[in-house]
């Protein structure tokens, strides 16, 4: 058996049931013990994203020991924010999107929006951690993540260490897959295919790019972030609201139909959504994890981020968190997913008479609509997204290395040096066991991030129920 097949059959274990329930099951525990506030906070959350929140009135979050142990971070909340939406907003909600619903039916695009409500929960208890029991690198710096939490929070040295070690390995292995060099492919292949431009010069652009980026720090991510992330955002929900009011017609057929498909994939064969031929536990399945892949509610990276906001507030900002989650999957993701259902694109099939799937189906989508454009404006979103998700899990990928190193900060030239490598690296070859890889770091570093969050949620869970009474 070849080594892609066995990464193949890998990345179906670790993304078997067993995993399903553990993120499905932590999120809906964390939903009900905080008694639904994520979704009712809705509003306030981003109130304090974009600061019109009123001034708490309780002083209940600045007295616990959390607020105590939690120090002013580098960069401001929004910063923090737009640095997190940088991280997700990657090819997961373009190609991603086209990929769950083509591999698991329509009804896929049902479960990652509801794997995205229910992981606001989780997202707002691990970011809330995240700055709660964060610290000090021997820099002077504001740093945390699960991994400190872990070793600050869990009782006794040795377990706290075990599991912030194997969450630290596993991110900068994720750091290196999912946020850098599957990214860079995608942009190498955008613009080959669309522009013409030879992959090498785009290896050598996106390094040349990712190496003033990366030696910049924190400071200078959050800079680039705070301007991509609105602008790519806007414009590429222009272009999504075009093809469904262009197709909107179909929109009640095709919204009806992804909500039949996700119980019963196969009642709505033909029609808009061609030949269905996936289960329902196979809709589930790729639902969640490309939803995971998306907003990445429950991996814990997003914690990383937070923790360097300039807050004292450690519940703020973990509402401030879990906005990234609505705005990745419930708005992005969701617009995206209904382009594709209104356009008729999953009825087409390549020269092969093969489906239509991935990349290809997006395309398809959006050429029935803006023609010609619609090739260049998918290109355009992916290479924005992309080189977006880059340079956000620059720095998340760093700080785990930096765990994994002992705080000392001398080593991480060695991580920036590896991670720009990756990014050439990723222009030029052909990515698909990566892809894969990818996958089974995502779920090994939501194992000990989930064990440590339900272990702690009792706590956590009372200081934000308590937060604004």
């Amino acid at each position: 058996m070849k080594i892609e097949e066995w990464i193949r059959k890998l990345d179906d274990l670790v993304w078997g049931p067993w995993l399903l329930f553990l993120l499905l099951g932590t999120g809906m525990y964390l939903m009900i013990s905080l008694r639904f506030l994520p979704l009712k906070n809705l509003k306030f959350a981003f109130d304090c994203a974009l600061g019109r929140e009123r001034k708490a009135a309780d002083d209940v979050s600045r007295q616990t020991a959390a607020g105590k142990k939690g120090s002013s971070g580098q960069i401001s909340a929004l910063s923090s924010l737009t640095t997190e939406l940088a991280a997700t907003m990657g090819t997961g909600n373009i190609v991603g999107v086209a990929t769950a619903m083509a591999l698991g039916g329509p009804g896929a695009l049902f479960w990652m929006v509801v794997t995205s409500l229910i992981g606001m929960a989780t997202k707002l208890v691990e970011s809330t951690l995240s700055v709660t029991y964060r610290s000090r690198n021997e820099a002077g710096e504001t740093v945390g993540g699960p991994m400190y939490t872990m070793v600050r929070a869990l009782p006794g040295k040795t377990p706290g260490r075990i599991l912030g070690f194997f969450f630290s390995l596993f991110a900068v292995l994720a750091s290196f897959g999912m946020g850098n060099m599957t990214q860079s492919n995608s942009i190498a292949d955008a613009l080959y295919v669309t522009f013409q431009v030879p992959k090498a010069a785009t290896a050598l652009a996106v390094t040349l790019l990712t190496i003033l980026i990366v030696l910049g720090g924190i400071s200078h991510i959050a800079k680039l972030t705070q301007l991509m992330v609105p602008f790519m955002g806007i414009f590429y929900l222009l272009g999504t609201i075009a093809v469904i009011l262009t197709h909107w017609r179909n929109l009640p057929l095709a919204a009806g139909g992804i909500l039949t498909a996700a119980l019963c994939p196969r009642a709505v064969s033909g029609g808009l959504f061609g030949t269905v031929l996936v289960s329902a536990g196979q809709s589930l399945r790729w639902g969640v994890s490309r939803g995971i892949f998306s907003n990445e509610a429950g991996l814990g990276a997003a914690g990383i981020s937070a923790a360097a906001a300039d807050t004292r507030d450690p519940v703020k900002q973990g509402y401030i968190s879990m906005t990234g989650v609505f705005l990745d999957t419930v708005v992005m993701c969701s617009l995206t997913g209904l382009a594709l259902a209104v356009s008729g694109a999953f009825g087409m099939t390549d020269a092969q008479g093969a489906p239509l799937t991935g990349t290809a189906l997006t395309l398809a989508a959006f050429e029935t609509t803006l023609g010609d454009w619609g090739e260049k404006f998918i290109s355009v979103s992916i290479v924005l997204f992309a080189f977006a998700t880059i340079a956000g899990w620059a720095y998340q990928g760093e700080r785990a290395f930096e765990f994994l190193m002992k705080g000392k900060v001398s080593y991480n030239i060695w991580y920036r040096f590896v991670y720009a490598l990756m990014a050439f690296i990723g222009c030029i070859c052909s990515l698909e066991v990566v892809w894969n890889l990818s996958d089974i770091c995502n779920a090994l570093m939501a194992v000990p991030n989930l064990l440590c969050v339900l272990f702690l949620s009792p706590k956590v869970c009372r200081q934000i129920r308590n937060y604004r009474q």
